[in-house]
């Protein structure tokens, strides 16, 4: 099996001082995963910033010069602690500009709700030049995107819709009819030392897949735990040759399993997990 010439690399980027403070918990990383495993695809970086207008701008500038696909929830208000947009423009090197349709959509928006259209309502229009809407189902108030990089309201409700909307309708072309597989073994009796060139060896046989190595300690307060190693195996998601993927991930397993019997270890508790 080989990387599918489609593939994504999946990015995340989570805005909001509450975060890295405490005092909100981020619930989007785990639901991004979700909503992507759903689809046979996975998220390959996530990243965490406060709301510092100048580290959000390098952080985007940065990602802007991939090909990621990139999803970025959080900071695209009107308040002045809302940076997202501005960091976009400058990150792009657009100017920031109202956008036509969104200022349609507040108007609609504040025209139901009974209130003024003020400037401040209006500034959450403010995106950069040549950006596209991403439809919010929830009050209309869209948020944007750039190239790959798709720009989101922090709140759940608002931001899972427009993520699984941007997905099916711009990248259908790209899920997987397989999601990735983790496999495992919990080992006990063997260093990572002692396992080293055997998981190397792997790597080098078989580099569609991730080989992994997890050390454990002891601990010192529970008498029966004992040192081990998770040693595993994980396959990206797959869009073909998915029988052939199948069983090269069996005999790489196979030969995982078979080396650490005969390096003298002893093989615990064995995993398997999709998502």
């Amino acid at each position: 099996m080989t990387t599918p010439d489609n593939a994504l690399t999946i990015g995340v980027i989570i805005n909001g001082d509450e975060i890295l403070s405490g005092k909100r918990e981020d619930r989007h990383f785990q639901k991004a995963r979700e909503i992507l495993a759903a689809r046979g695809l996975c998220l390959s970086w996530a990243s965490y910033l406060g709301d510092d207008r100048r580290r959000c701008t390098e952080a985007l500038r940065q990602s802007f010069q991939s090909n990621d696909l990139v999803f970025s929830f959080g900071g695209i208000g009107a308040t002045p602690d809302d940076h997202t947009r501005q960091a976009a423009a400058e990150a792009s090197g657009r100017p920031l500009g109202l956008h036509p349709q969104a200022a349609d959509l507040i108007a609609q928006r504040t025209a139901e709700a009974g209130q003024p259209l003020t400037p401040e309502r209006l500034r959450m229009g403010e995106f950069p030049q040549g950006a596209s809407i991403v439809p919010n189902p929830y009050n209309k108030i869209p948020g944007f995107s750039v190239d790959r990089h798709y720009f989101l309201p922090g709140f759940p409700v608002m931001a899972w819709p427009m993520m699984e909307w941007v997905l099916d309708t711009h990248y259908s072309s790209h899920f997987c009819l397989a999601a990735e597989v983790d496999r495992s073994m919990i080992v006990f009796q063997l260093y990572e030392a002692a396992v080293t060139q055997l998981l190397e060896e792997l790597n080098a046989d078989y580099p569609e897949l991730r080989v992994y190595s997890l050390p454990s300690a002891p601990n010192p307060q529970d008498p029966n735990s004992r040192r081990h190693l998770e040693l595993g195996l994980k396959q990206p998601a797959a869009s073909a040759s998915i029988a052939d993927a199948a069983q090269r991930f069996d005999r790489a397993y196979g030969r995982l399993r078979s080396g650490v019997l005969s390096l003298g270890g002893e093989i615990g508790d064995e995993r398997c997990a999709s998502r």
